[in-house]
C-alpha cells in the first residue's frame, strides 16, 4: 500500500470541449462540473497534493478559489485534441519531480458522481506490483454475445467466438469509467497506459459511472442529480 503524502492527483480540465462546450464550468445542480472533482480530492488530500492541469484561464480562476491547486498553466502543445492523458500525467510529474511521488491518481471531472469511498478503495488496493488500479462498471455490451466485428466479406461475427446464447451465461466484461486510476508512477513513466497488463479493478454501479461527454450524457447527469436531491441519497 502507498502512503497518502506519495501521491499525486491530477485533474486535467483543459478548455476546449467539443461535445459539451465549456463542460468544465457548465453548470451541474449549482455549481460547476469541475467542483465535483475537486471537492471530492480535497476531501483525502492537501491542496499541495492536488494538480489541476489546465490551459484555461478561467477555470484556473474559478479552482484557485479552493485554494493553491494550479501550480502551474499546462502549454498548448499539451491541451489540444491529440494530446493523451499520459503526456499530462508526465508532464505534471516532471513539474514536481523533486517530490518523487510513487503513484499519481488521475481524476478526470467528467466523473461527477465518483465518491471519496471509490478513491480510498483505489489507493487501498495499490502496491507496486500493479501498473493501474482503475474503476470499472460492469458492461451490458458482450463480446461473446452481441459486441460485433465486420469481416472481409462484410458480414458481422461476434468479436469473440462463442456458443453462448444468453448474456447472462458469457463471463463479465468490465467497462472502463474514467472516474479514477491510480497509476504507477515506474510504470507510466516506462510503457504506454493502453500497455499496461498488471490493472486491478475497483467496481463502481452504473449510475455512479456516468461519465459526461454528449449532451445526452448531461440530461442524464442532471437528472441522476435532481433524483438524489429529492431523495436525500
Amino acid at each position: 500500500m502507498v502512503l497518502k503524502e506519495d501521491i499525486l492527483v491530477v485533474i486535467p480540465a483543459r478548455g476546449g470541449s467539443k461535445g459539451i462546450p465549456r463542460k468544465n464550468l457548465k453548470l451541474l445542480g449549482n455549481k460547476p462540473l469541475i467542483a465535483y472533482t475537486i471537492e471530492v480530492a480535497r476531501e483525502l488530500f492537501e491542496d499541495t497534493q492536488i494538480c489541476v492541469s489546465t490551459d484555461d484561464e478561467e477555470i484556473a480562476a474559478f479552482a484557485r478559489t479552493y485554494g493553491n491547486i494550479v501550480p502551474f498553466m499546462r502549454p498548448a502543445d499539451l491541451s489540444t485534441d491529440e494530446a493523451s492523458s499520459q503526456e499530462v500525467i508526465l508532464h505534471a510529474l516532471d513539474f514536481y519531480r523533486e517530490k518523487e511521488y510513487k503513484a499519481v491518481i488521475l481524476l478526470q471531472p467528467t466523473s461527477p458522481f465518483r465518491k471519496k469511498e471509490h478513491i480510498e478503495a483505489c489507493v487501498g488496493m495499490f502496491d507496486s506490483s500493479v501498473d493501474m488500479i482503475a474503476t470499472v462498471s460492469e458492461s451490458h455490451a458482450n463480446p461473446y454475445f452481441n459486441l460485433m466485428e465486420e469481416n472481409s466479406e462484410g458480414f458481422l461475427t461476434r468479436s469473440k467466438p462463442s456458443d453462448y446464447t444468453r448474456r447472462q451465461d458469457c463471463p463479465s466484461v468490465y467497462a472502463l469509467n474514467g472516474a479514477v486510476y491510480v497509476i504507477n508512477t515506474q510504470s507510466v513513466r516506462t510503457k504506454l497506459i493502453a500497455g499496461f497488463d498488471k490493472v486491478r479493478k475497483v467496481m463502481m454501479s452504473s449510475l455512479e459511472s456516468v461519465d459526461l461527454d454528449t449532451p445526452l450524457d448531461w440530461k442524464i447527469a442532471t437528472l441522476i442529480l435532481e433524483e438524489s436531491i429529492k431523495t436525500g441519497n
